[in-house]
């Protein structure tokens, strides 16, 4: 087996936390992955998985060495599309990450098109409420809302988005429109996050002013916490591209306004130092352009 079909397969393993897994993806018999980790292993004098019967996992060498040979293997590959000519075609297979709502609302169908566009991509969308590591899971471009934390990651501002804070209208006629912040101390409040007693909603274009609430409900998700302010429940915080829908149709109505934080930056954020391949410089593109001229994003 050759260097660079070592490194290929050391990735797959990685990928599958498994050999079965790794052999699967490579097309390769598991006895040729597990001889050619081993053989890699031997040319490098350090292990990269601890193995038992039930788990094959990447030791802390391993984990770095994963870094490594992904950015080496995608740099092997944008060469390779350049001395062949197809530098300017799409093709290969393309990973995305976006938070839920926001993936499940805005990237799919901006996927899906572009899909449609290049026949030669396939594509896979996670969608989760964290922050994913590009190098660690493999993605090659994330979606991300909020203020960007120092990395070495190249980042495309495509909108902003609010905090709002909304209730229905019969609600607000039974308990009162709150004109201030400390007015919310008055209302049922539904809160979304991490189990605490209480919520620290903070207001204002530097978010200095910080209102400590006691939720009279807790929910761990957005969708929880908006389907109960429909039904009048009580007054909770979302997102302007959340409740957009919401808003446009009157079913829920924002307070607060002129006490609202400052936006939100939405960007695509991708790996930097990186040859960018025809698929990723082809998709930030055309996913730009798309969100770009979404009304929700330039509120």
């Amino acid at each position: 087996m050759d260097r660079i079909q070592m490194l290929e397969v050391f990735v797959a393993v990685a990928e599958a936390g498994s050999f079965a897994g790794g052999a699967r993806a490579t097309g390769l018999s598991p006895p040729s992955v597990t001889r050619g980790v081993n053989e890699l292993e031997e040319r490098l004098g350090a292990r990269l998985f601890l193995r038992t019967t039930r788990v094959v996992r990447l030791t802390d060498v391993g984990r770095g060495y994963l870094e490594e040979v992904r950015g080496i293997l995608a740099d092997l590959r944008a060469a390779d599309d350049l001395a062949s000519g197809t530098a300017a075609e799409p093709t290969g297979h393309l990973r995305v990450t976006a938070p839920v709502e926001f993936g499940h609302i805005h990237v799919a169908p901006i996927l899906a098109d572009f899909l449609d566009a290049y026949p030669a991509v396939s594509a896979d969308l996670l969608t989760v409420d964290r922050i994913v590591n590009l190098v660690e899971e493999g993605i090659d471009v994330a979606l991300r809302i909020g203020d960007l934390p120092p990395s070495g990651l190249t980042a495309l501002r495509v909108g902003q988005v609010r905090r709002v804070v909304c209730a229905t209208p019969d609600y607000l006629r039974k308990h009162g429109v709150p004109q201030r912040p400390a007015d919310l101390a008055h209302h049922k409040i539904i809160s979304i996050g991490s189990i605490t007693p209480t919520a620290d909603w903070r207001f204002g274009k530097d978010r200095g002013e910080v209102v400590r609430l006691k939720p009279r409900l807790l929910v761990s998700n957005v969708g929880a916490a908006l389907e109960l302010a429909r039904r009048g429940w009580g007054v909770t915080r979302a997102l302007s591209y959340q409740v957009d829908p919401d808003l446009q149709d009157g079913t829920l109505l924002t307070v607060l306004d002129a006490f609202e934080a400052e936006r939100l930056p939405v960007h695509l954020v991708h790996q930097e130092g990186r040859r960018v391949t025809a698929k990723l410089r082809s998709f930030l593109d055309f996913a730009r352009d798309r969100l770009r001229a979404l009304p929700v994003l330039n509120g």
